[in-house]
């Protein structure tokens, strides 16, 4: 838990392509500012922020005049918010620190790295998931989220009619839920299905488990929905995920946990 398998820095950039990771991403902005753009909603960063991104999460980053930044992808942090938000430094720069620290260490080659990496992961997760209890949603939306993510397995759950027997507006209830999560409930339920469904297909390789199986395991009624969606946010069928995960580890790019670059929506 929380090790650091990548860590890279930017320098002065203008715009980075829509893509995702396997892993965590954890972004310092070091200078500039700019704006991190996710399905249905964006964050907006400034020097001294570090933007959390969670997994399998299709970002972009743009900035109008540039931005740099240390980046670091770190598995299984111990962190259960699964949505993106932005933290900002203290005034000692404890977290810059421990980011520049860590970029030495990943690209340096003294024995003692997986040590230090392990080290400064757990210090950087600790200090993010302090923070995370920090911070406070609205209890509806906290309501919401936690009966998406009670149901988001059954194919029979009806977010609408759910909603729709809460004492608020529809409509307010939909604004609410992207003004604090960044998406719509119905983007948080289907983002949640195909995450985990992306997850379960690694081990579907394994067990012999059939696409089909995955999809109604995660909530899908329709296999053909499912295929249409998954190739949607991750650029490639369900069948051939697995395949392409395996290509992308192989292939000589500095971050092999990082996914293809996925088309922009229209």
């Amino acid at each position: 838990m929380n090790e650091i398998i990548y860590a890279g820095r930017h320098e002065m950039m203008l715009a980075v392509k829509r893509h995702a990771h396997e892993s965590w991403e954890f972004v310092y902005c070091t200078e500039g500012s700019g704006v991190f753009s996710f399905d249905g909603g964006e964050l907006s960063y400034r020097k001294g922020d570090v933007v959390v991104i969670p997994p399998l999460l299709p970002h972009a980053n743009a900035s109008k005049d540039g931005f740099e930044n240390i980046h670091l992808n770190i598995s299984l942090p111990t962190l259960t918010d699964m949505t993106p938000s932005i933290i900002q430094d203290e005034g000692n720069h404890f977290l810059l620190d421990a980011f520049r620290a860590s970029l030495y260490h990943y690209q340096s080659s003294r024995p003692e790295k997986a040590i230090f990496l392990s080290a400064y992961g757990n210090l950087i997760c600790c200090y993010l998931a302090a923070y995370n209890k920090d911070k406070r949603r609205s209890p509806v939306v906290e309501e919401i989220e936690r009966d998406i993510l009670e149901h988001f397995d059954d194919p029979g759950y009806e977010l609408d009619e759910y909603l729709r027997s809460m004492p608020f507006n529809y409509d307010y209830l939909r604004k609410l839920f992207q003004k604090e999560m960044l998406v719509t409930p119905h983007q948080y339920l289907n983002n949640k299905r195909l995450q985990v469904a992306a997850e379960a297909l690694v081990s579907a390789e394994m067990t012999g488990v059939s696409v089909t199986d995955v999809a109604r395991m995660c909530g899908f009624r329709e296999p053909l929905y499912f295929s249409r969606m998954f190739k949607k946010k991750y650029g490639v069928a369900p069948s051939f995920y697995v395949q392409s995960r395996q290509k992308s580890s192989n292939a000589p790019i500095l971050n092999s946990d990082l996914l293809k670059v996925l088309p922009e929506e229209k």
